[in-house]
């Protein structure tokens, strides 16, 4: 928008009032749909699993949380960092979305696009990656016994006790066998 050239004759001042005038009233209109279009942007993310989905709206406030029945098999702890992760997510997510209405509504002017975006970049950040969870099908090694490892120095053998000789001292009753 360009700034009105006054000092002219009246005729071309009134004119130039006007177009500033209409150029001011329509930046104003497009700001005002900006507005209404951010306020009205909603991201939802479900965790990988599904156990989790969160909704969340331009401010980040969620305004919708669903947990599926699955998540009784998981302890507390991890069901609290796995709605948090997928929450994060969502307002991850919510930059994108103001960044298209900005350029869509008031592309024209950068410098503001630019501000906008930029503060919600930095009020939601990218979250962390989502730790995999094991599943039923995750293998575990399990081994039993003495593993030979050439890095590892040998332990030694721990000597067995003696085997007695003798059948009949093999009872701790101090009398002679039942079976006799």
């Amino acid at each position: 928008m360009s700034q009105p050239s006054f000092g002219g004759d009246g005729f071309q001042t009134e004119q130039e009032l006007r177009r500033w005038s209409a150029d001011v009233a329509a930046k104003a209109q497009r700001y005002q749909e900006m507005q209404a279009e951010v306020a009205r942007v909603a991201v939802t993310e479900s965790s990988r699993d599904d156990v989790v989905r969160v909704t969340v709206d331009a401010t980040g406030a969620v305004t919708d949380l669903v947990i599926s029945d699955r998540s009784r098999e998981l302890p507390g702890a991890e069901l609290a960092g796995l709605v948090l992760t997928t929450m994060r997510r969502a307002q991850s997510r919510i930059t994108d979305e103001v960044a298209d209405v900005m350029t869509r509504t008031v592309g024209d002017d950068p410098q503001t696009v630019a501000a906008v975006v930029g503060s919600y970049r930095e009020r939601f950040p990218e979250p962390e990656p989502e730790p995999e969870r094991p599943t039923a099908s995750t293998v575990e090694e399990m081994s039993l016994g003495h593993v030979e490892d050439s890095d590892s120095p040998a332990r030694p053998e721990r000597p067995r006790p003696p085997r007695r000789s003798d059948p009949d001292e093999d009872d701790d009753w101090g009398g002679p066998s039942i079976f006799s």
